[in-house]
């Protein structure tokens, strides 16, 4: 391996687990992150020797672990889900709570924005997936050939042609929902034990899942329902896959697995046609 990774500095201001951190490429030195102590912190980086970050803002407002957050693509806004139920948007620039999306019965674990800002959908312990408006106001209940067990991901898709939401569950299923009517398009099994990640390719005609049993799996949507490619392939003693995330060309899969590695899968041409 030609790279190699150094330690630069440790940012510290959470007394609970570090639940989620995100960035946003407009503003390259802001950085948020979540927190199992109830609240978010809005760090600037400053990347020199004694201090690689301070803390801006601390956001408080959740009663209960803060589970997952995303900066909206603009950068002014972020949006929190949390185990008190409810889901948080936060105005970037003056540390505030402006709404707040009260509708779940139980934890929220997962929560994004669309790609044009003006759509967020959650999902939760309570086994339900929600779409809302920026103004909290909650649109749709995703439950008709829902999830049977906890939503533990949620994701639209980041192309605007290609106007879905994907989620994945406990229930070993990841599901694809058309947007325009928030009806199941389609349903896709093939994993034997629950699932922790899903997420969408740039253009919007992949989607991959993993979870404890590492059968990893690549989808495609549009071209056909159904798995096209495996990214299992590791030793005997598979640990859990837990997080996915794709390179900005669609080319490469990275994969943040429970034996403390991250692995980078190539997906190829053939593949993807």
């Amino acid at each position: 391996m030609s790279e190699s990774l150094q330690l630069r500095g440790t940012l510290r201001g959470h007394s609970g687990w570090v639940t989620q951190v995100t960035t946003n490429s407009k503003y390259p030195d802001m950085m948020l992150s979540a927190s199992r102590d109830r609240s978010l912190i809005l760090w600037k980086l400053l990347r020199d020797e004694t201090n690689f970050g301070i803390p801006q803002k601390r956001l408080h407002g959740h009663s209960h672990f803060v589970s997952d957050t995303v900066i909206s693509s603009d950068g002014h806004f972020a949006l929190s889900g949390s185990w008190d139920k409810t889901l948080r948007l936060w105005d970037l620039t003056k540390g505030v709570s402006t709404r707040q999306f009260v509708n779940h019965s139980k934890d929220v674990l997962s929560v994004a924005f669309s790609a044009d800002n003006r759509q967020i959908v959650s999902g939760s312990r309570d086994k339900s997936i929600k779409l809302w408006n920026t103004l909290a106001q909650c649109k749709y209940t995703m439950q008709d050939d829902g999830h049977t067990d906890w939503v533990s991901c949620v994701r639209f898709s980041p192309n605007v042609q290609s106007p879905i939401i994907v989620s994945c569950g406990w229930d070993k299923r990841v599901k694809v929902w058309n947007l325009a009517n928030c009806k199941l398009k389609t349903d896709h099994t093939g994993h034997t034990a629950y699932l922790n990640s899903v997420t969408v390719s740039p253009d919007g005609s992949l989607c991959a899942s993993g979870g404890k049993d590492l059968e990893g799996k690549l989808l495609v949507d549009e071209l056909c329902p159904e798995v096209i490619s495996q990214f299992s392939g590791l030793d005997t003693q598979t640990p859990d896959c837990l997080c996915l995330a794709w390179s900005s060309d669609g080319q490469t899969l990275f994969a943040g697995y429970s034996d403390n590695h991250i692995r980078a899968w190539q997906v190829t041409p053939s593949v993807i046609s």
